[in-house]
């Protein structure tokens, strides 16, 4: 990484999104101490690196058959868009609020705005356009 905050913003986001299901601790440090995420979709804002870390290992815990479609990625010095199709089926009761039945198979339209502040994500407005396939 160089001294540009674009492409700080644009690795940072990279790192997140492509190690946020294998390893949720591993991403903890890509946030600022007072991170933000929220998922207006499913009801939830989330407050701490401790609770995003929880939510992601019951998140995770509860999918299978993951597969990611990047759409498109940009940014500027204080702004990450990333836009993508995901399709897993659901398999536990660890996605909160989850408007599908566990069994499901379903493919999402998925939104994140990250807000930067220094190369950390300082909010995470996550997006979600649920359509159950089965």
């Amino acid at each position: 990484m160089g001294s540009d905050p674009v492409e700080i913003n644009l690795a940072v986001v990279e790192a997140h999104i492509r190690d946020e299901a294998r390893d949720p601790a591993s991403v903890m440090a890509l946030y600022t101490d007072d991170i933000v995420q929220e998922m207006p979709s499913r009801g939830l804002v989330l407050t701490g690196k401790a609770a995003i870390q929880a939510n992601y290992e019951a998140m995770f815990a509860s999918m299978a058959e993951v597969e990611i479609t990047p759409i498109e990625r940009f940014a500027t010095p204080v702004r990450v868009v990333d836009d993508c199709i995901v399709r897993f089926r659901l398999t536990g009761d660890g996605v909160a609020n989850a408007p599908v039945a566990v069994g499901t198979r379903v493919e999402m339209r998925l939104l994140h705005l990250f807000h930067m502040t220094g190369g950390k994500i300082a909010r995470e407005e996550v997006f979600e356009a649920w359509r159950a396939l089965d």
